[in-house]
């Protein structure tokens, strides 16, 4: 197990590390009156590196005897939250289990990357390109389905996007795809008017907010003002009239990156880029030297999830992106959220401790 240890991508460790100190000190210098947050936090952090570090030592191929099962699974949990779930900011995506809170779909998504896997990897051969791709996506709308029915626009996209992006890395002819996604945007005008009004809410908000900026715009204007105000160095850690003065609503979950920001400037806001970035490029490193497609097929799941969620959520901050309640990272406050980013970041680290020593083998046979 020691030597296994000493094996760990040390870089890609660290930049995970930073990310998720980062979060804890936006955590501490926002709720300096009552830490309670912050040392839930804390807690999540504790038990997700030691998920993080077990997973990193046991062997990832085991996941894929069981891909079938997570898939069930995600089935049945999101059918459970649909008639037990507790309804949060009108989302019922939550289970009260008694002692905690949980949002299953955050499992989910760790579950659907296992199953995709495997999936793409065992059928691609056997069923042909566009079978694999028709029966797949019959097999994610199920998910999806039950997500929007919650209904979150945002998880469900964020599902589809995970689907889309590791169908389009397995190699698959990109007419089909293109079809595809002309289809998915056929799909989407066509149940627009049957979706929930909060839903198509967050939407039209999104083209109307700077008509709006007590209602709709609200938190991206706020957000918006509080990237203004860091500047270049910041306002200092616990200093900000936004994030201080509770102006910025969901100032620890969707926009701590703007809290973030406002006390540290431009220059936290590239240091955070920065280590996602250094993330992804050990992602693509690890992925590349998988002993086989299966373990490459999961970095690549891991690695669109990371991208979508980094994409819509700095992006909503910004005020280019819908507000849909992603959280950033191994930054944004919730248990949930991020245990499950550190056990698909952990099985990712297994993928590089059982590593082939030959890098490239599994891209250049896709």
């Amino acid at each position: 197990m020691l030597k296994k240890f000493l094996n760990f991508d040390f870089i890609y460790f660290a930049g995970i590390l930073l990310l998720l100190a980062v979060g804890l000190i936006a955590l501490y210098s926002v709720f300096s009156d009552s830490n309670s947050i912050f040392w839930r936090q804390l807690l999540f952090t504790g038990i997700g590196i030691g998920i993080f570090i077990f997973l990193g030592l046991i062997d990832y191929s085991i996941f894929r005897s069981y891909s079938t099962w997570f898939y069930f699974f995600s089935i049945g949990i999101l059918i459970i939250v649909l008639f037990f779930g507790k309804e949060v900011s009108g989302t019922v995506g939550w289970l009260d289990l008694g002692f905690v809170v949980i949002q299953p779909v955050e499992i989910v998504k760790v579950c659907l990357i296992i199953f995709l896997a495997h999936f793409i990897e065992d059928k691609r051969i056997v069923l042909g390109e566009l079978t694999t791709i028709v029966s797949s996506f019959i097999l994610v709308s199920i998910i999806g389905f039950l997500i929007l029915k919650q209904p979150d626009l945002g998880s469900a996209l964020v599902v589809y996007g995970i689907w889309l992006g590791m169908i389009f890395i397995s190699g698959i002819r990109k007419r089909y795809l293109f079809s595809f996604i002309i289809f998915g945007i056929m799909i989407l005008l066509i149940t627009w008017p049957f979706l929930p009004s909060q839903q198509q809410g967050r939407i039209t908000g999104f083209f109307n907010q700077s008509e709006d900026l007590q209602g709709s715009g609200y938190h991206v204007n706020q957000s918006i003002i509080a990237i203004g105000n860091g500047g270049l160095n910041g306002q200092g850690i616990g200093y900000g009239s936004q994030s201080q003065l509770n102006f910025l609503p969901e100032k620890h979950t969707d926009f701590i990156f703007a809290t973030i920001v406002e006390t540290t400037g431009f220059i936290g806001a590239i240091f955070i880029l920065g280590l996602f970035l250094l993330i992804f490029i050990r992602f693509r490193s690890i992925a590349q030297s998988s002993r086989d497609s299966f373990g490459y097929f999961l970095v690549s799941g891991v690695m669109t999830m990371f991208f979508i969620h980094i994409l819509i959520n700095i992006g909503m901050n910004m005020g280019v992106m819908p507000v849909t309640g992603i959280p950033l990272p191994f930054i944004s406050y919730g248990g949930s959220s991020l245990i499950s980013v550190l056990i698909i970041s952990g099985i990712v680290m297994n993928v590089y401790v059982r590593r082939e020593s030959t890098l490239g083998k599994v891209v250049t046979d896709y």
